[in-house]
């Protein structure tokens, strides 16, 4: 289905009005309850290679030098949000060694059956965003994220924050690496989190790629072109990479919290109306965050089932 702006604009403040929020009990029982197409945390198909969970809790706000906005809530208050958004059902948890939250969901993620949930982390290659200056080979880097992780695979590596069209030359080696890891089986997939147009163009033609971290909201805020040109550049890429078979994460959906109450309902409307994009993280900060999300995915599927 073809969506063009202004339509959708003039449409989604209406089209979203009148939702409640669930009390936590609430939310936590209609989630056990729910019918897979209407549950909003339900296990869905993530490119060729793996199924995980529709939402996907970030742990990367305003992140950099192994800090981000959940860290510095401090240890006792971050792993009590994971642990809430485990317990409301949420199995995708997604890092980065430059976030450093790697402890923090190890430690929340102890004890719970590992198969039911996915574990997405990335690694940085360029220069700055980490206190060393050596960017060693993946290799290497997941034998640290695994003990840190307390885990004996990860779900999704990803080279972090690709912008360079030719990112798939420059970063042959770590992509090589990489490989290996799948092989031996020490990760499940592997991908690109891009940050700019022309690696997301990239991401499409790659073959090596299973998964793709890609910015997409319809109001152009922290994504990779203004909000004009989103449904006529960056959709039909995504559209393209989803044919291909490879796995999206959809991030920046609500602008880094930056939008009202409508303009969320809005963009995780016209998120998920594209059909392209398998899984959406969020970072949250907040446990109301986490319910308001639940709630408004719920909406959502519910539309669409009637």
């Amino acid at each position: 289905m073809k969506i063009h702006r202004r339509e959708f604009l003039s449409t989604a403040a209406a089209s979203t009005a009148g939702v409640l929020l669930a009390g936590n009990a609430v939310v936590a029982a209609e989630q056990k309850a729910a019918p897979a197409d209407i549950d909003p945390t339900a296990s869905v198909p993530l490119g060729k290679t793996l199924n995980a969970c529709r939402i996907s809790c970030g742990t990367g706000m305003g992140g950099g030098g192994r800090q981000t906005n959940q860290t510095r809530l401090g240890k006792e208050k971050f792993e009590a949000l994971l642990n809430y958004a485990y317990d409301h059902g949420i199995r995708q948890f997604d890092m980065a060694d430059m976030y450093g939250t790697h402890p923090y969901v190890g430690r929340v993620l102890e004890g719970k059956p590992r198969d039911k949930v996915q574990l997405v982390s990335k690694i940085w290659t360029r220069r700055g965003g980490l206190p060393e200056p050596e960017r060693p080979l993946a290799d290497v880097l997941v034998k640290r994220f695994l003990k840190e992780l307390q885990t004996d695979y990860i779900d999704v590596l990803q080279i972090h924050c690709m912008t360079d069209a030719d990112w798939n030359e420059k970063e042959r080696r770590q992509m090589d690496a990489m490989e290996k890891l799948k092989e031996q089986g020490l990760i499940r997939a592997h991908g690109v989190s891009v940050h700019s147009l022309e690696a997301l163009k990239t991401a499409a033609k790659e073959s090596w790629v299973d998964v793709v971290h890609a910015r997409i909201n319809p109001f152009g805020h922290r994504t990779d072109v203004g909000a004009d040109e989103i449904v006529d550049k960056v959709v039909p890429v995504l559209e393209q990479i989803h044919a291909a078979g490879k796995g999206i994460i959809g991030m920046k959906l609500i602008g880094e919290g930056k939008f009202d109450p409508q303009q969320r309902k809005a963009a995780l409307k016209f998120v998920m109306e594209l059909g392209s994009v398998d899984c959406m993280t969020i970072g949250f900060e907040q446990t109301a965050q986490i319910d308001e999300f639940l709630a408004n995915v719920r909406q959502r599927l519910t539309a669409k089932r009637g």
